[in-house]
């Protein structure tokens, strides 16, 4: 729908940008065309000056160029997990078998699922909501998501096989969790945020498991904070791992690689 008038529309631009929304053009726009009426407007105009995620407002988010629905509550994507499906793209040979762990709503996976044609990929979830939204994602592809703590609910005949692991696992330090704008640390799930002690207890884990997982010559792919990085490359080093540390500016990420000699 549309304001019925220029004046309406700069109001709810004004409203948008004072409540610290950077893009309240954009919003505005994106809230214009996802009400049906004046009054869904005006509700979702409320929850956004409220703090809620613009994306759960919408139920979608952009990623890669694609529409990934997003359930309330589950991690939303963001732009600079690009750089993982980025470096999996450069890294993997013809039909990987590939596992995104930590997928949230399975936004790398589809993803990846466009960009690799693997002949086998999975992704996996600690939080049942996560799995839900992430299946819903996954239909119509040929992709199983399963739910479980890391590695633990795949199957196991893949153990060892795998050309391409992918993991946006939490990395926040518990108590920096507090600090994160309040559209993430009051709507999305503490799973997907909180990283332990130091940001880098899943990572680790992720990391030993990985080792035996991957195919010899296979690859891990994770995202870490930029102060993470040397005790990182580190523990996947000690996991036996061949790490290698990759950042985009533009994307204002920075990301890991780990072969499996």
């Amino acid at each position: 729908m549309a304001p019925s008038s220029r004046s309406d529309r700069a109001a709810l631009v004004g409203r948008l940008r004072a409540a610290g929304c950077v893009y309240a053009e954009d919003e505005a726009e994106l809230l214009l065309a996802a009400a049906h009426s004046p009054a869904a407007l005006a509700d979702l105009t409320d929850r956004r000056v409220a703090g809620e995620p613009l994306e759960y407002l919408l139920g979608w988010a952009e990623f890669c160029g694609l529409r990934i629905a997003v359930d309330e509550g589950v991690f939303v994507p963001r732009a600079r997990t690009a750089l993982l499906v980025d470096l999996a793209a450069e890294l993997t040979g013809v039909a990987p078998a590939v596992v995104d762990l930590c997928c949230g709503s399975g936004a790398t996976t589809v993803a990846l699922a466009h960009r690799l044609a693997p002949r086998w990929l999975a992704a996996a979830d600690i939080d049942p909501a996560a799995v839900a939204c992430a299946r819903r994602n996954v239909v119509g592809l040929d992709v199983e998501v399963y739910e479980g703590d890391l590695f633990a609910p795949l199957p196991r005949q893949w153990r060892g096989r795998l050309d391409l692991v992918v993991a946006n696992a939490p990395y926040v330090p518990t108590d920096a969790v507090a600090l994160m704008p309040p559209e993430a640390r009051l709507h999305e799930a503490p799973v997907a945020l909180d990283g332990g002690p130091d940001g880098l207890s899943v990572l680790r884990r992720v990391g030993v498991a990985a080792a035996d997982w991957l195919a010899p010559g296979g690859h891990l792919v994770v995202e870490a904070g930029t102060t993470q990085l040397e005790a990182l490359h580190t523990a996947l080093t000690e996991a036996g791992l061949t790490p290698t540390v990759h950042h985009n500016e533009d994307l204002d990420a920075t990301a890991l690689t780990a072969r499996r000699p």
